[in-house]
């Protein structure tokens, strides 16, 4: 029998990071998480100088190289991926340039009069990118996003149901399968949570470089309308209309894009992005024991249901609607109630 390992322990081995640089000293100020395991320090030195540790644990699945490959690919085109001061790729910790504290969603909050400025700012990011060669060795994701979609048959629907929904899923994989196979080989890099939480303003700089980008360590290759629909229909804040239209005509026109044929890639993007968070909401609160995500499904769910009316989706519309639950009060009080119960991910 292999004896069980001692725990690592993560508070030391940063303290020894932070001791063997440039930022020893610096006092540290921890920040909101997300949904990963990663962890986020504020640092402040007593020159006035400040930066964010990421604690990025490996033996948690994290990985450093990835944002590290694709921050260096961002930064190539222009766009502000945060410097990185200090490495210690193996143990999984990064000391980063730190954007401040305006996030897209908070300042659209206390100002609302510049949410349209930030957002053409966003879709700018978004223009750069579909112009610019792919990553390099990115995978694609388009052949992910059918089995993605329909985790949330098993994640949100069965354990609100109460049985298995194996078959329903295998019937809404028959529609939707050929929906995902007319977007194509993914062609453009996407960052895949391009959202107003992972976005910051830097109105110091110009252009697209004014987006401080976050969280893009997932980043593949996909249809053009994906980031741009991650951006638009958020699960944490709601986006009018009004702003919804004008980043997709900013995006086509500049683009040169069919509307017509691009709004129905963007709901079929949609539609599979909505129903996979649907299965990460429900996956918080039932494994990692989050219930809090469950309060953002009913905003989801409204993406879902508005997209669904796209009527090239009629048929799998059907599907969803008859076989996953719309998340009333009851369905995400069940949720909540089985929090940490399910201790596998299989």
């Amino acid at each position: 029998m292999t004896p069980d390992r001692p725990p690592i322990d993560r508070a030391g081995l940063l303290e020894e990071f932070l001791h063997a640089g440039d930022w020893a000293g610096a006092q540290v100020t921890p920040l909101a998480g997300d949904a990963s395991r990663r962890r986020y320090f504020r640092l402040s030195r007593s020159d006035g100088r400040g930066a964010i540790l990421m604690d990025a644990p490996p033996e948690a699945g994290e990985d450093v190289r990835p944002f590290l490959a694709v921050g260096a690919y961002l930064q190539s085109l222009g766009l502000s991926a945060p410097r990185i001061f200090e490495t210690d790729e193996e143990r999984g910790f990064l000391i980063l340039e730190d954007f401040g504290q305006t996030l897209f969603d908070r300042l659209c909050a206390r100002t609302p009069a510049c949410e349209p400025e930030l957002y053409d700012a966003a879709v700018d990011v978004l223009l750069r990118l579909a112009a610019a060669p792919p990553l390099a060795h990115a995978a694609d994701y388009t052949p992910l996003m059918t089995d993605l979609a329909l985790s949330s048959y098993r994640w949100y629907a069965a354990p609100v149901v109460g049985h298995d929904m194996t078959e329903a899923a295998e019937a809404a994989r028959a529609v939707l399968a050929p929906l995902i196979a007319t977007l194509g080989p993914g062609r453009v890099t996407i960052l895949r949570d391009y959202h107003a939480q992972n976005l910051l303003w830097l109105p110091e700089r110009d252009g697209a470089a004014r987006v401080g980008l976050l969280d893009f360590q997932d980043a593949m290759l996909g249809h053009p309308a994906y980031d741009l629909i991650s951006l638009t229909t958020d699960a944490r804040r709601d986006v009018s209309g009004t702003i919804r239209e004008r980043c997709m005509a900013r995006f086509t026109t500049a683009l040169g894009l069919d509307p017509v044929e691009f709004t129905r890639a963007a709901a079929t993007c949609s539609v599979q992005r909505n129903l996979r968070i649907l299965m990460i909401f429900s996956r918080m609160s039932l494994h990692f024991g989050k219930p809090h995500y469950v309060d953002l499904i009913p905003r989801v769910w409204a993406h879902l249901q508005r997209d669904l009316d796209h009527p090239d989706l009629a048929p799998l519309a059907r599907l969803v609607r008859a076989h996953l639950p719309a998340p009333d009060t009851h369905v995400l009080q069940s949720l909540k109630d089985r929090c940490g119960t399910i201790p596998t991910l299989q």
